[in-house]
């Protein structure tokens, strides 16, 4: 500011008075700048008093979502365990990737997701859309990489100071220790789809979890999953933990134990080998899944973490390895005798002592239905045609009672419906076929053969490998229904019994002939001196023009049974007898004697249905 000085008037002042327009232009500078001053300062601090009082807790908030940080802390999966407590999936402990999407702004993320993409081999795209749908101003971590290599570990330490906000945490990751035994009973575990998602968000679930997505690890997602915990806490420009403001620790899910016997289950994979089919093994007092195999079958652990292209190709050149053939319907072919002898019998239209000859073949209308052997057996009863496989004694049967009949039986031993297991989203209901179904799909009526092609598994007839593991078991525990069940705890599955209210009389004739076809019959391959007893029935299922199809169905011990077990193998050509009835044979071995097969199933040396 210019200074005035200050002097006494005199002439010589007076005569040097400026002249009156002038006075005044020497303070005009002075007044400018106190004006500017004034509003300036006005300004300033109108604004400081808006941002602080208005915008206040706005600016609180952005400034704490720039230096606190939500940390989530994933439970970890319950355990599911054999019926011994025996390991069948657990946890091991991994390292994953996670964004802090707030730590950059939008534009700078790109130099950062492009060395994420070399150092993680996971496509830029992939990583923007993740950071996208999670949004640039989430405070919330976000997984975009699990179960990265330690060579992964290292270069993201060793480029740490151009990849802001972006942290490397150990977390655990679901393990099969067994690989891919029971692969279609457990099922696997995978990251949320989009789709996943949407479904699933008012449940709790967020972006990147992880949820089961076929077998046990699905149907008892509730109990698994356990619940989330996570640390609220602050840090410093490089993202640095300064201290904690809050934790919430994560609730472990529960352990779910099933009614697999890891032995048996290990037995029955090795027994079916490389072949395509399923064996299933049930309690028949009270439908306790013993073992449940399917093949082909895939390792569970390449879904844990990030399955890579080549492992999917490799996957999908198997023949649909994720399809649980035990739950798939097939022609039960002659295991399905045991239905026809009970509808003849309970219908009343043959006595349990009746004899009929057998033939080459039958014809109805005009059209020759063989038996399997192109010769027949001669004069049968019901246990002699049962130990036989006769086609023709059947048939015979089915022409006097009737499709109605058949029919009406078949339904009473559960086929054409669930059979109620807690996986029953990948199981096949099967098809009994009548004259309505008929008429609905084919637009044709129900003819006589059709009766004929029933009575002997044939046709359209439909079933599964468990649901033929319940038919032997109403056999075997006198007369009852049971409910498949894989939780052991699964009380009310384990307490159900449904009689079919079938007579003692044919009970008796039924299980005689389970009996004879094991010491007489198409089943020899179990009459051995390492079993208590069998008892069984074999079957072959007719496929054109691919191979067709060996079962066998066995339980044990004939007077007291524990065990049920039936041996599928699809498209293998060769009998059921033959091809079938060895791997039933070493699963109940397993179970009987703790003996472990060392390697596949040999077909034996006979000629059989």
């Amino acid at each position: 500011m210019a200074l005035i000085h200050y002097s006494p008037p005199n002439s010589q002042a007076i005569a040097q008075q400026p002249n009156a327009r002038t006075v005044g232009r020497k303070y005009q500078s002075l007044i400018v700048m106190l004006i500017v001053t004034l509003t300036l300062g006005g300004g300033i601090g109108s604004r400081l008093a808006y941002l602080q009082l208005v915008k206040g807790e706005q600016n609180r908030q952005l400034a704490d979502n720039n230096r606190i940080r939500l940390i989530p802390r994933q439970p970890e999966r319950g355990k599911i365990l054999d019926r011994e407590g025996r390991i069948l999936a657990g946890s091991r402990l991994s390292y994953a990737v996670f964004l802090w999407p707030i730590a950059n702004r939008e534009g700078e993320w790109r130099p950062i997701v492009q060395r994420l993409s070399k150092i993680l081999n996971i496509p830029e795209e992939d990583i923007r859309s993740r950071l996208e749908q999670a949004g640039y101003t989430s405070p919330s971590l976000l997984r975009i990489a699990r179960g990265i290599s330690p060579a992964q570990v290292t270069a993201l330490a060793e480029f740490s100071q151009e990849l802001k906000g972006v942290q490397v945490e150990a977390e655990a990751v679901r393990n099969y220790p067994n690989g891919d035994l029971a692969a279609h009973v457990l099922g696997y575990t995978g990251e949320m789809s989009d789709e996943d998602l949407e479904r699933y968000r008012d449940q709790g679930y967020r972006l990147g979890d992880v949820i089961g997505q076929m077998g046990v690890e699905s149907a008892f997602e509730p109990q698994l999953r356990g619940e989330w915990g996570g640390q609220q806490v602050e840090v410093d420009g490089m993202g640095r933990v300064l201290r904690v403001l809050g934790e919430k620790p994560a609730r472990a899910g529960q352990d779910v134990h099933l009614t697999i016997d890891l032995n048996v289950q290990r037995a029955a994979e090795i027994a079916l080998g490389d072949r395509k089919g399923a064996v299933v093994a049930i309690d028949p007092r009270n439908g306790a899944v013993l073992a449940m195999v399917s093949r082909p079958a895939f390792d569970p652990n390449l879904f844990s973490t990030h399955i890579t292209d080549e492992q999917w190709q490799q996957l999908q050149s198997l023949n649909y390895p994720f399809v649980n053939r035990a739950l798939q319907g097939y022609p039960p072919a002659s295991t399905f005798k045991i239905v026809t002898t009970a509808a003849a019998i309970e219908s009343g239209s043959y006595s349990p002592n009746t004899v009929l000859p057998t033939y080459p073949f039958v014809e109805v209308g005009g059209i020759q239905f063989w038996d399997w052997n192109r010769a027949g057996f001669g004069p049968l009863d019901f246990t002699g045609a049962m130990a036989w496989s006769s086609d023709t004694f059947f048939y015979q049967t089915a022409l006097r009672m009737g499709g109605e009949n058949l029919i009406q039986w078949t339904r009473r031993f559960g086929f054409g419906q669930k059979t109620g297991i807690e996986i029953a989203s990948e199981e096949s209901p099967g098809l009994v076929p009548d004259e309505a179904w008929k008429l609905e799909n084919l637009n044709e009526p129900w003819y006589v053969g059709d009766t004929v092609n029933m009575s002997i598994g044939q046709g359209y007839m439909q079933a599964t490998p468990l649901q033929v593991a319940v038919m032997f078991a109403v056999t075997a525990n006198g007369g009852y229904l049971v409910k498949p069940h894989l939780l052991r705890d699964n009380v009310e599955a384990r307490n159900w019994r449904e009689p079919i209210n079938i007579s003692p009389e044919t009970m008796r004739i039924l299980q005689e002939g389970l009996r004879e076809v094991i010491t007489s019959g198409t089943g020899k391959a179990l009459n051995v001196t390492t079993l208590p007893e069998p008892s069984g029935k074999s079957g072959t299922a007719e496929d054109p023009p691919r191979l067709s199809h060996a079962w066998f169905g066995a339980y044990a011990p004939t007077n007291n049974p524990e065990i049920v077990v039936v041996a599928f193998a699809e498209n293998s050509g060769g009998g059921g007898g033959k091809v079938a009835a060895p791997i039933a044979r070493q699963v109940l071995e397993a179970y009987f004697n703790g003996t472990i097969p060392t390697q596949q199933a040999q077909q034996e040396s006979v000629t059989s249905d």
